[in-house]
């Protein structure tokens, strides 16, 4: 049974979470405060200096996926079960707000010599991100790209940290989350991937329609 995703204009990031994301984290211009409150309005009234613009665009979206989360966890059917703690949400925000700047350009062939063409490195993370939520239970955390992508053809290790719901099959998630990168990466960028190397780093309660038994 698929559980039901929680539109992320309901969720709300708890107030106080806003305060433990580090001064400097700065995207066009824009806090991620500011940009947890314009997801918070439901980005109405449209600014379009934030619509614009493709760090707080990746921004937006890593905050939606901790918008769902923050709800999933209120909305768990388990009594007494704990809200997340502050530094839960510090690690989640701080990353988001690290990770969605451009970063390194990661170039794509052309055939016109020409023609210079590139990914921003912050948009690869975005597109690894994305992976998550086509795996049930998945949350990504931190992820990093290392090798210099700034050379076609170069081998790079993706390095994935994700959560997964109680009761998930972890091995299985895991592959199922490996897999799903590399096909998003083969689909949207020249990567050569070397390794996708995830690590579990948090299991969290889900609502019970979200909870599968664990296979020995």
């Amino acid at each position: 049974m698929t559980p039901r995703v929680p539109d992320s204009s309901s969720a709300t990031i708890p107030a106080h979470a806003n305060s433990l994301v580090p001064p400097g984290s700065d995207l066009d211009g824009h806090t991620i405060d500011e940009l947890s409150d314009y997801l918070d309005s439901g980005r109405q009234p449209r600014v379009a200096a934030i619509e614009n613009s493709p760090d707080c665009q990746l921004a937006l979206a890593g905050l939606a996926r901790l918008h769902r989360l923050t709800l999933e966890q209120v909305e768990a059917d388990v009594e007494r079960e704990p809200a997340p703690t502050d530094s839960w949400v510090q690690s989640i925000m701080n990353r988001i707000a690290l990770e969605a700047n451009a970063g390194r350009d990661i170039p794509i062939s052309y055939s016109d010599p020409q023609a210079v063409l590139s990914l921003s490195e912050g948009a690869v993370r975005g597109i690894i991100r994305g992976a998550g939520d086509h795996v049930q239970g998945v949350i990504v955390g931190r992820c990093r790209l290392d090798g210099d992508v700034t050379l076609l053809g170069e081998p790079i290790t993706i390095r994935v940290e994700m959560s997964v719901a109680w009761g998930e099959n972890i091995p299985a998630a895991a592959s199922q989350l490996r897999q799903t990168i590399a096909d998003e990466l083969h689909k949207h960028t020249e990567i050569t991937i070397q390794a996708i190397d995830i690590t579990v780093n948090d299991v969290r309660v889900a609502p019970r329609a979200a909870v599968s038994t664990i296979e020995a």
